[in-house]
């Protein structure tokens, strides 16, 4: 089949195929993906969970430096997947255009451009490893165990950021089974590494970290791979644009990701911060157990809305292929089956965990501190995840037809606008009870705003848009919907 013959059956499979079908079939991979990610850093918590000190005793501690590090690793998601979910989305346009050339420009630009950021990562954060982990959170007591995990997260930044942003150009141009494969090979592999290193080794939360970076080279490999071998558009040196519209273009469309997953490492930072100093005030081993505790609510938590996130996911290609074809009812039925199948996954999967908190906080910390500070906020944490599907699903629609306003505002609330003033009011008023209802009480009120938002995009018909004249790079002239 050559390139038109591709281009034309891709472009026939994005707007003819029912819509539930599709975004189902785009979904489970990106779910599946999302999933393993998550398994796989609940398995660093497990593992790292069964580390004793010296007297014997369970090292809350080292537990404890988990949850530092995944602060700094949700700011090199949030880079990659701005840079992902922007070229992403051009691409997918493109495509719809059936025009190749241009959709390898914006992801040749932002895959060397992610990987020349990841190295300015790697070497800034070395050589300023200390603070920034004390920045992120770290108490003298975390602080050693968080620089041997975040020396490694920082050695792999450039692969991480290029992963991803291979990963969303995949799922962009409906390839997601390829783009599941590169993550679930890393993810597979972390969670054997972490085995070998921290039971058989013994090399603790270092090991821990090690087990990361090997994970994330090797899966960079496997998706590039993929990648060369089935993607239509290409990467390649020439393609890299040196025209700020493109950059521009990538950044203002990507914004609301950077926004979102860059407000969830500044709130998990800040909650961080608060849970200790909340702790610290009863004692030095509750400051710990607080982070701890919340290590383990959040990696839990984050694995029932991975469901959630990975059909809104699947969604994505499909609203930004079907807006720019001009099939916007297909947009709104995407919208809608997006937020069905995600309530009902997120409710499936968060019951027998409101049901049973303690046990399941108990299957990765045993310290009787941890246990009983996680155990409520587990249940109220999973209860906020219900109201998830009222608000991911919209913000990815408004990001994927390029309504990056309001899909920046969206991405504003949950991590941001909501939770950081209801994290500081709660806190002040309650202590660490207020940590552990801060984000579901946020979860509920950026559901409330976000419902009638949801309403009026419903009512008020897609194609009452502006249209205007753009300036191709070779001059010639295009409608563009805005």
């Amino acid at each position: 089949m050559n390139n038109r013959e591709t281009t034309d059956a891709y472009y026939k499979k994005m707007t003819e195929t029912p819509v539930a079908k599709l975004v189902v079939r785009l979904g489970i991979p990106t779910t599946i993906s999302m999933l393993i990610t998550s398994i796989y850093n609940m398995a660093d918590t497990y593992f790292v969970g069964t580390i004793t000190n010296a007297a014997g005793e369970l090292n809350t501690s080292a537990q404890g430096s988990i949850g530092i590090l995944f602060t700094l690793q949700s700011i090199i998601q949030a880079i990659a997947f701005m840079l992902g979910h922007g070229s992403g989305t051009f691409v997918s346009k493109e495509l719809a255009d059936k025009n190749v050339d241009r959709a390898s420009k914006y992801v040749s630009t932002a895959f060397f451009l992610g990987g020349a950021i990841g190295l300015l990562m790697t070497a800034v954060g070395l050589l300023c490893l200390t603070p920034l982990m004390r920045a992120l959170g770290s108490t003298e007591t975390i602080l050693p165990y968080a620089k041997d995990y975040g020396m490694w997260v920082l050695i792999s930044c450039p692969f991480m950021i290029c992963s991803l942003i291979l990963n969303n150009n995949l799922r962009y141009e409906g390839k997601a089974f390829f783009a599941m494969i590169g993550l679930v090979s890393g993810g597979l592999l972390n969670m054997g590494m972490d085995f070998v290193f921290i039971r058989l080794l013994n090399l603790g939360v270092f090991g821990a970290g090690m087990a990361t970076a090997i994970s994330q080279i090797i899966s960079f490999v496997i998706l590039l791979i993929g990648f060369i071998k089935t993607a239509q558009s290409k990467i390649r040196f020439k393609h890299i644009s040196w025209k700020a519209r493109v950059y521009l273009q990538i950044f203002r469309t990507g914004f609301p990701s950077l926004i979102r997953q860059g407000l969830n490492s500044i709130s998990s930072g800040l909650l961080n911060t608060v849970a200790g100093n909340c702790g610290a005030k009863i004692s030095a081993q509750m400051a710990d157990a607080a982070i701890d505790g919340m290590t383990v609510v959040n990696r839990i938590s984050n694995f029932v809305m991975c469901v959630g996130m990975g059909i809104s996911q699947g969604l994505q290609p499909v609203a930004s292929f079907n807006y720019q074809a001009k099939k916007y009812d297909r947009v709104k039925s995407g919208l809608w089956v997006a937020c069905a199948i995600c309530l009902g996954c997120v409710a499936v999967l968060g019951l027998p965990i409101i049901a049973a908190p303690r046990f399941f906080v108990e299957i990765f910390q045993k310290d009787p501190l941890v246990v009983n500070f996680a155990t409520p906020a587990m249940r109220y944490a999973i209860f906020g995840q219900l109201f998830v599907p009222l608000f991911i699903p919209l913000n990815m629609t408004y990001q994927s037809i390029r309504k990056a306003g309001m899909a920046s505002m969206l991405a504003l609330l949950r991590s941001g606008l909501v939770f950081i003033p209801v994290l500081l009011l709660t806190t002040a008023i309650w202590g660490l009870t207020g940590v552990q209802i801060s984000q579901p009480i946020a979860d509920f009120l950026t559901a409330m705003i976000s419902l009638p938002i949801m309403i009026r995009f419903y009512l008020k018909p897609c194609e009452q848009t502006k249209v205007r004249l753009r300036k191709r790079d070779d001059g010639a002239g295009q409608t563009e919907q805005r």
